[in-house]
């Protein structure tokens, strides 16, 4: 569902009346998707970590709705009166992220966010130039906690819903197709796809384990069991895929677990503690190119930076609604250009960062 476009015929209508025009043009050059820089001063980049040390990140804007699309400004004439007009009858309130969970994005310039408050899947549709809000999961019955998100080998999407206990199939247009998992999922939270096999890996939170579906439903194989001991789980959440590695944030038990697919032994990033670099409530986790692991740190509101030996490197964030911090942010996802989109959840936001390269461990 996007905002009404109904009243533009309207619109069109009056001034033809009105004027006695025999026609009436618009405007239909698709609006640019834009990155608000939030409260970022002017000509100022915020970059992480502070000065005197060299910069690592630079804020890259962040995403909260139908403002992020902008239209060229300069309309006159007849044009200009029609957008006045067909302002008067467009809905006053844009559609907005309210709880965002987790956000993917394809290689068509198309970014998912899955909102368990809004209960939908929004794309923010570059390409197209509007925000679209997907609802529906299967015909007529909509989503209710739609968490983990991973994007179909169509250009489609899968989205796993916690409350349902599904993982829907939505295609490239958002038109709900048959999904998968009933009945063998008691609530899948976390999901990626394997690029190499096709293979849908899922957190089934309450069940403790990683189940791998194949796209036409069939359970291939089930990876941990209820523990602590490497390859066992406690509410493993969210996942990532990247370099044949499958991540898993395993929260209960304060880590990330990382396996060399198709099968390995699992390497632990991360640990309990109280101070900067440990974790108490993992979520979100993202890979960059250089193999940089990110983790979301909900409980203490930071994006935490290990590199691939599990070492780590630095945070950002704190709780707060300003620039660079978070407010019970959860999944985090990193593009093919290092940028590191964080689902900032109870700021209604996506933030996003780009990575400049050079991250190192202390010492290095």
């Amino acid at each position: 569902m996007t905002r009404r476009r109904a009243p533009l015929r309207a619109a069109c209508l009056v001034v033809a009346l009105t004027a006695g025009l025999a026609g009436c043009a618009t405007n239909s050059t698709p609006a640019r998707l834009h990155y608000g820089l939030g409260d970022a001063p002017e000509g100022k980049r915020i970059m992480w970590p502070p000065e005197p040390e060299p910069p690592r990140y630079q804020f890259a804007g962040q995403l909260t709705g139908e403002e992020n699309f902008v239209r060229e400004e300069g309309k006159s004439g007849v044009v200009g009166f029609l957008a006045w007009v067909v302002g008067l009858f467009e809905d006053e309130s844009p559609n907005v992220l309210q709880r965002p969970q987790a956000v993917v994005g394809d290689g068509a310039g198309r970014i998912f966010v899955t909102d368990v408050s809004r209960a939908a899947v929004l794309v923010f549709d570059e390409p197209a130039g509007e925000l679209k809000v997907w609802e529906y999961a299967q015909g007529l019955r909509r989503f209710v906690a739609p968490i983990g998100i991973a994007v179909a080998a169509d250009g489609g999407v899968w989205v796993a819903d916690a409350e349902l206990g599904v993982i829907a199939r939505l295609d490239r247009d958002g038109v709900p197709l048959a999904p998968i998992g009933y009945g063998m999922l008691q609530r899948p939270t976390g999901l990626a796809r394997d690029p190499a096999t096709g293979e849908l890996y899922v957190s089934d939170t309450h069940a403790h384990d990683i189940k791998v579906l194949a796209e036409d439903g069939r359970l291939l194989r089930t990876l941990g069991e209820r523990g602590e001991a490497p390859g066992e789980f406690n509410f493993p959440t969210h996942l990532a895929i990247a370099g044949g590695k499958l991540y898993v944030t395993d929260t209960m038990n304060s880590r990330v677990q990382v396996f060399p697919l198709p099968e390995g032994e699992p390497q632990v990033v991360g640990q309990r503690g109280l101070y900067y670099g440990n974790l108490v409530r993992p979520k979100g986790v993202g890979v960059d190119s250089d193999r940089n692991v990110y983790i979301v740190e909900s409980y203490y509101d930071n994006l935490l930076i290990f590199n691939e030996a599990g070492e780590f490197l630095m945070p950002i964030g704190g709780v707060g609604q300003s620039t660079g911090k978070f407010y019970l942010p959860s999944g985090v996802w990193v593009d093919p250009f290092d940028r590191v989109f964080v689902a900032d959840t109870f700021n209604g936001r996506i933030t996003v960062f780009k990575y400049l390269g050079g991250a190192k461990a202390d010492g290095e």
